[in-house]
């Protein structure tokens, strides 16, 4: 080989190696990128979240760590149809949504979309609308929020909840009790640190069952509602919230919807007759 055709050659190979280098970053990137959708599909994995004592959202038997609840009986339907199994992680409501962030779990029922979430996670079509309500201590009472917007009034809400946005938007001249966790919030009733409580209609429900004692269940006019979802974490595939969203609508046009969440009431000994007709499903 003479010294134009090493020449030659080593060009080449330097250009070939510059394409290599080029290549490989995107080639890597893509390689690395995996939708949700086929990453279930692959695993045969739906992780989801369960969170201990939020009856009927999510019931954990302690003795034998079954769970249970209509969030958990759609996860498990949606898993059936993806031919996956469900794989439940404990967290809370306040870390459900790192959680998504953080790729621990692939979807999270009873979630509220919220601006702040928003930003983070994307949400489903509605599960079903849930009444904004308030849970009153004995002897408070009242027919419409006005009657409850009042300096003298302390109304309890856990913080950055979407009960909390409600109640600085629905009742800004009230007390707010602002505390981190809703069993907090729950305490504050029972001690009487609070008057009132702000709820979604299924939550107050269960509060009340939980400890009569408490206080009473009032709908305050007008009613105000607002959706209860399921998060997943953003994708630029975007099958899995689609493929979501289809099944949410097939199965509220089947009853399933309706059929899940009723079944799960005996958790938290509710009763169909104790639901408003304003939460629908």
């Amino acid at each position: 080989m003479n010294r134009r055709d090493f020449a030659g050659l080593m060009g080449l190979a330097a250009t070939g190696a510059a394409a290599v280098a080029l290549a490989t970053p995107a080639a890597a990137q893509t390689a690395a990128y995996e939708s949700t959708f086929d990453k279930v599909r692959r695993t045969k994995k739906l992780r989801v979240a369960g969170i201990p004592g939020t009856e009927p959202y999510y019931h954990k038997d302690l003795a034998t760590g079954q769970w249970s609840g209509f969030c958990i009986s759609m996860a498990q339907d949606l898993a059936k149809v993806l031919e996956a199994e469900v794989e439940i992680s404990e967290t809370t409501w306040g870390n459900a949504v790192l959680d998504l962030q953080a790729n621990k779990i692939d979807i999270m029922f009873g979630l509220s979309p919220t601006p702040s979430r928003a930003l983070v996670v994307e949400f489903t079509r509605p599960i079903m609308n849930n009444t904004f309500t308030l849970v009153a201590r004995p002897g408070v009472e009242g027919k419409t929020w006005e009657d409850f917007d009042k300096p003298e009034v302390r109304v309890a809400v856990d913080i950055g909840s979407s009960q909390d946005l409600f109640a600085r938007r629905a009742l800004p001249k009230a007390t707010l009790v602002a505390l981190k966790t809703f069993d907090e919030v729950t305490m504050a009733l029972v001690s009487g640190r609070a008057d009132v409580s702000v709820q979604v209609a299924m939550n107050s429900l269960a509060t009340v069952k939980k400890n009569p004692k408490i206080g009473s269940i009032i709908v305050p006019s007008p009613i105000s509602a607002q959706p209860t979802c399921a998060g997943v974490r953003p994708d630029p595939d975007g099958r899995f919230l689609r493929f979501v969203d289809n099944w949410l609508e097939y199965n509220r046009a089947l009853g399933a919807l309706k059929g899940w969440i009723l079944s799960s009431l005996d958790l938290a000994n509710i009763k169909p007759e104790d639901i408003p007709s304003s939460l629908t499903f």
